[in-house]
């Protein structure tokens, strides 16, 4: 004989007939797992205060409920979920029912807002809460741990969105050549049912408020899907390797809007970090007028913030409350004083003092030496070379020269930015510097909204350099 709860269901499909609807449809009646079918390990599910909660052995819960046969095309999916620190858990679409293992149809949209790793050289996860898992990752946990947020995730013809608290995390529209690294055959759109992932017995995830959205199954994709299928094959490589792809150094210049940074974020699978300039003639000048700003600046949970200190000045016009306001701190050695007191700044020409380049490159590395010794995250614009030495770089970056670099930025525990826009460092340097530990970190530095890009050369340096998730750095990990 039919619950109370079938009954409903019932009811509801046949209001809603023709596989589509204006209304949402409970999927979990807060009471009990009655339409939900767990894999092995049945009693790592529990309920507790109206809410499923995963607590032990890996395991996944299958909705095998009566809504659409669970077997969903397209849809809205909505959910409120709570993590608690260090915990991994996701959510499965368009999957099947599997006695045991990671289920291997559909996509795994991911839940994990902070990790527990404290093994430097063990595996820690950098795919966070609202990645289309190993497909368009999201680097940046836009929620914190132990506060309840709504994960919704609609799919429509060929295109996946996820969403935290109505807020568009990432996005993706199969082409229809789809390339899959090994294992991941099964990571396509079709049809099928939601599961929840029930990681290990450390991640404590609550769910409630399990609803979904049938809607029509002829509707059209409303994305885009990647063009160039050879950089797309690079990055759901990556992307399944748990490699970060952030660009820490980017700027909302040339008129570009925060909103239209992370439209291009979604499109590769970045996260960005924003950047604001700070220093004598080259942006804020003062606490007061950078206090005044970030008052009022209220940035996306899915981007960092950082200054950008400008000068060798920078340090007597901000105070630390200042600076720790921002996500982390960068500056480059493109602004000196040289030893005749003349004050550069090296990529403008009529500012800069060359003489004998050896001189000069001389006085540039005792230059980084002492700006490596500042309060910095990373170093950025890395051994730039003016123009008229820069057809020389290989000459002038002599052994020595990086090797002083290089014991700087250990000693002082600095991450090394890969450029984009400048193409530095070289592969040499970089090599000479992952085999002395240094961190890295990926930065545009755009000059304006056409070159806010796809970061060709950091990622043609990852494969040239041997680069793993381990050399890299980022925010708060």
């Amino acid at each position: 004989m039919k619950t109370i709860y079938s009954l409903i269901i019932v009811g509801l499909l046949l209001a809603f007939s023709g596989c589509s609807s204006d209304q949402w449809i409970s999927l979990f009646d807060g009471q009990s797992l009655e339409g939900w079918k767990a894999s092995e390990h049945a009693d790592s599910w529990k309920i507790e205060n109206g809410a499923i909660v995963t607590a032990g052995e890996r395991s996944h819960l299958f909705y095998d409920g009566e809504v659409e046969d669970h077997n969903f095309k397209n849809f809205e999916f909505s959910v409120d979920v709570k993590s608690t620190p260090g915990s991994n858990s996701g959510i499965y679409i368009h999957s099947k029912f599997q006695d045991e293992g990671w289920p291997s149809a559909g996509y795994e949209c991911q839940v994990i807002n902070s990790n527990s790793s404290t093994d430097p050289g063990g595996y820690m996860e950098h795919k966070m809460t609202g990645s289309i898992y190993a497909i368009r990752n999201v680097w940046k946990s836009p929620v914190p741990d132990n506060e309840w947020f709504n994960y919704r995730i609609k799919v429509q013809g060929k295109t996946i969105q996820t969403y935290i608290n109505d807020m568009l995390a990432a996005e993706y529209t199969e082409p229809e050549e789809i390339y899959r690294s090994d294992g991941m055959e099964g990571r396509i759109l079709g049809s099928g049912t939601f599961a929840f992932q029930c990681h290990d017995p450390g991640s404590v995830v609550y769910y409630k408020n399990i609803k979904v959205k049938p809607l029509a199954d002829d509707l059209p994709t409303p994305g885009i899907p990647p063009k160039d299928l050879e950089f797309e094959k690079q990055l759901i490589d990556l992307a399944g390797q748990n490699f970060p792809l952030i660009d820490l150094h980017t700027h909302l210049k040339g008129g570009i809007s925060e909103e239209e940074a992370l439209a291009i974020a979604r499109t590769y699978g970045y996260t960005y970090g924003i950047a604001w300039n700070c220093g004598l003639k080259m942006g804020f000048e003062s606490d007061e007028e950078l206090n005044e700003f970030l008052e009022t600046y209220n940035p996306s949970p899915f981007v960092w913030t950082a200054m950008q200190a400008e000068g060798r000045e920078w340090l007597e016009l901000f105070s630390k409350e200042s600076r720790e306001k921002f996500d982390y701190v960068f500056t480059d050695a493109m602004t000196w004083t040289n030893d005749n007191g003349k004050r550069m700044r090296l990529w403008i020409k009529e500012e800069t003092e060359i003489g004998d380049p050896q001189n000069f490159m001389d006085q540039l590395v005792d230059r980084i030496e002492k700006v490596l010794t500042e309060p910095i995250d990373i170093y950025v614009n890395p051994t730039f070379l003016p123009d008229e030495l820069n057809d020389r770089y290989d000459e002038l970056w002599t052994e020595e020269r990086m090797d002083k670099v290089v014991k700087a930025l250990v000693e002082n525990r600095v991450a090394f930015e890969i450029n984009n826009r400048r193409l530095i460092p070289s592969a040499t340097f970089i090599k000479k510097a992952k085999a002395a530990g240094v961190k890295f970190t990926f930065g545009t530095n755009n000059g304006g909204a056409d070159d806010f890009g796809r970061m060709d050369y950091a990622i043609e340096m990852i494969s040239e350099c041997g680069l793993t998730p381990q050399d890299m750095w980022i925010p708060g990990k």
